[in-house]
């Protein structure tokens, strides 16, 4: 599959979606929107990824944010439908994707960069990175979902002072904070994100899965997280990956699980 704007790779179980527009510090526009879906979607369903890392191209930026040429004209209703779009097609989707999704932030990641690394499971960032949502000074405000998904990691009252303020935070703030959940040097940042998809790959795919889901759940409206896990806590039972899991412990043995 051929891309103009990202590259892909699998190493193994381990799939690597890098976002390549170093001239525009790999800037999100539309069309890298879409590439994005197709990429994320074709990883959702090969059987043998299990799990993705999302990066971007060179040291300079993760994602500097989103390509303001591109919409600087629009009108209220075409601004109104960049974010609907844009969410479904991208940011919901990482969130929503079968298999975790990890955020590898090489530098800026600022704007739409931020929300895509906020709607990937986990973030691990290098030490130079610069976290932030400067939308405010540019007269518009996330629309990503950056304003939600930031308060649930850092809490509403952070939230309320990165967005309002415009201001970028060091990886160290990030990581106090929760934003981020590693911070390594920038030489050691790929090989701590393929370190930590492997520890996911070893574990049961159904299991990944049903406890992602069961998390999402909680932070989802109208959606009762506690019932949600009941529901995947006895989904676990009827499968191969449960009978391999607890036998391998009765036996002391390491679990085999499918397309391990």
């Amino acid at each position: 599959m051929d891309f103009e704007n990202i590259e892909v790779s699998t190493e193994g179980a381990i799939h690597t979606i890098t976002i390549n527009r170093p001239k525009q510090l790999n800037a999100l526009n539309r069309a890298t929107i879409k590439e994005l879906n197709t990429a994320l979607n074709a990883a959702d369903e090969n059987s043998g990824i299990r799990a993705v890392i999302v990066t971007g191209s060179g040291e300079k930026a993760f994602v500097a944010g989103a390509d303001i040429k591109e919409f600087a004209e629009f009108t209220v209703a075409e601004g109104k439908a960049l974010s609907a779009d844009g969410q479904k097609l991208l940011f919901d989707r990482v969130e929503q994707m079968n298999k975790p999704v990890i955020a590898a932030v090489n530098g800026f990641a600022l704007g739409g960069g931020l929300e895509l690394a906020m709607s990937c499971h986990v973030r691990i960032a290098s030490d130079n990175a610069r976290l932030g949502l400067p939308e405010v000074s540019l007269g518009v405000i996330p629309g990503y979902g950056g304003t939600q998904r930031l308060a649930h990691l850092v809490g509403k009252g952070k939230a309320m002072e990165m967005i309002t303020t415009a201001g970028m935070v060091k990886a160290a703030d990030a990581y106090q904070w929760g934003l981020v959940n590693k911070v390594v040097a920038p030489e050691e940042l790929m090989n701590e994100a393929k370190t930590m998809a492997s520890a996911m790959c070893a574990n049961s795919p159904m299991a990944v899965v049903g406890a992602m889901k069961s998390i999402l759940a909680g932070y989802t409206d109208g959606v009762n997280g506690y019932e949600t896990e009941i529901a995947e806590f006895g989904k676990c039972f009827g499968t191969d990956d449960f009978k391999e899991g607890t036998t391998a412990f009765i036996e002391r043995r390491k679990a085999d699980f499918p397309g391990k």
